[in-house]
């Protein structure tokens, strides 16, 4: 296993916002991580990528106990998060150029690698402008890449797609297929679940900070007699009466 978590909690006061959450995920494996808003997926996401501390539990990494102190075990990991900050001083050039800098790899590799994620993103044209000018999907665009430049081993994808345009989510979507083929290990968590179905194979359905469901996609199907991921989830997270809500939402907005 290259991922072990065991018991794993995070408590803000009287609120526990991740409560003795276990679970192991292999290498190459592309993990879908699921839950309603509040259900703790980007605390729990925080605490594996050694941003935060947990409250109790462990978290061990190829063998290595993840604590703020294991720079080692940080420097193998990329991390994509959900609300993103970039420095909007630099330039999208610039902001990759010193993230390639802190993993202290070649200069000529770093400034290869950028032109290479520019081409493909088709942001050459904004290369050497400043970050303050970009479109929320064009720094999306950039912090994919300023996960990536250093080649890590596991990818911490918190909400991804936010942002970006049809073309740059296919393109995603592929991307993270091809990483798993060669190796990397995938944590994705999103509430875009007809991706997720798509790129993962087995998902953890995550509730009131507990894991309530930890199965390949297909099996999650055949035990809840639902045709899709969204149904599953719907059932699992007591949302069935969804149609109901939006009709009374629905009513409200056209009130007069």
């Amino acid at each position: 296993m290259l991922i072990e978590v065991t018991s794993l909690t995070k408590r803000y006061g009287d609120i526990t916002a991740v409560d003795d959450v276990s679970f192991q995920v292999d290498r190459g494996e592309i993990l879908g991580y699921l839950g309603p808003n509040g259900a703790g997926k980007s605390t729990t996401v925080k605490m594996l990528t050694g941003i935060i501390s947990p409250t109790g539990g462990r978290i061990v990494i190829d063998g290595v106990e993840l604590s703020p102190t294991t720079l080692e075990v940080k420097q193998r990991i990329g991390y994509v998060p959900e609300t993103g900050g970039v420095y909007e001083s630099l330039t999208g050039f610039e902001f990759l150029q010193l993230i390639g800098r802190l993993y202290h790899m070649p200069e000529e590799l770093i400034e290869r690698k950028i032109r290479e994620f520019f081409r493909l993103f088709n942001l050459e044209q904004f290369a050497h402008e400043r970050l303050s000018s970009y479109s929320k999907g064009m720094r999306q665009k950039v912090l994919i890449s300023s996960a990536l430049i250093h080649n890590p081993e596991i990818i911490f994808f918190d909400e991804p797609l936010s942002g970006l345009d049809a073309n740059s989510m296919l393109i995603f979507k592929e991307l993270i297929r091809n990483l798993a083929e060669q190796g990397r290990t995938i944590f994705y968590s999103s509430h875009v679940l007809d991706v997720v179905e798509r790129v993962c194979r087995r998902v953890i359905i995550l509730d009131h900070g507990r894991i309530i469901a930890d199965a390949p996609v297909e099996q999650l199907k055949e035990m809840t007699s639902e045709v899709s991921l969204e149904g599953v989830f719907r059932q699992l997270t007591d949302t069935s009466d969804i149609g109901e809500i939006a009709r009374l939402f629905s009513e409200a907005v056209s009130a007069r």
